[in-house]
C-alpha cells in the first residue's frame, strides 16, 4: 500500500470516527469529534497547500486539539478522554523529538509513532462515543421500565365514609 493511500485511509477513518461521534455520542463525544474533525482538515489543506511548513502548522494544530480536549475533559470528565490525552502527549514526546533532532521528514519510526498515537486517539473517541451511546440506551430502557411500573401499579383506594 503506498503511503498516500495509507494517509488518506487514515484520515478517512477518523472522519468516520467524528461522524460516529456525532450520530451516537453524548455533548462531549460530539465537541471531541469536532476537533478531531478539524484537526484532520487542518493537516490534509497544509499537506496539499504548504507542505513547506508542514511541521510547524502540525506541531500548532495538535497543540491547540489538545488544549480543546483538555478543556472538554475538565468540563465532562469522560474517561475515555484521559487515554486521548495521553496519546497527544506521546505525540507532543515526538514532536520535540523532532524539534531537537532537528528532523524536518518524517522517517518510519516517525510515522509509526504518529500514525499509531492519531489512531489511539481515534479509538478512545469511538470507545467513548459506544460508552455514551450504551449508558444512554441503558437509562432510557430503566425509564420505560419504571413508567410501565408506575402505570400497572394499582391506584390507592381512599377509604369512604358513608353516612
Amino acid at each position: 500500500m503506498s503511503g498516500h493511500l495509507l494517509y488518506v485511509v487514515l484520515q478517512a477513518f477518523s472522519v468516520f470516527a467524528g461522524v460516529f461521534a456525532f450520530w451516537k455520542g453524548g455533548a462531549a463525544e460530539r465537541l471531541a469529534a469536532g476537533v478531531v474533525i478539524v484537526n484532520v482538515a487542518i493537516g490534509y489543506l497544509t499537506k496539499q497547500f504548504m507542505p513547506e511548513s508542514e511541521s510547524v502548522i502540525r506541531l500548532a494544530n495538535d497543540g491547540v486539539a489538545a488544549l480543546a480536549l483538555l478543556a472538554i475533559t475538565v468540563r465532562f470528565g469522560a474517561p475515555w478522554m484521559g487515554g486521548a490525552m495521553l496519546f497527544y502527549a506521546a505525540q507532543f514526546a515526538l514532536h520535540s523529538y523532532d524539534l531537537v533532532m532537528q528532523r524536518t521528514a518524517f522517517d518510519y519510526f516517525g510515522a509509526l509513532v504518529n500514525n499509531i498515537n492519531w489512531n489511539g486517539v481515534v479509538w478512545c473517541l469511538i470507545l467513548g462515543t459506544a460508552s455514551a451511546w450504551r449508558a444512554r440506551v441503558r437509562r432510557a430502557k430503566a425509564a420505560a421500565a419504571a413508567a410501565a411500573n408506575q402505570a400497572s401499579a394499582p391506584v390507592p383506594v381512599s377509604p369512604t365514609t358513608t353516612p
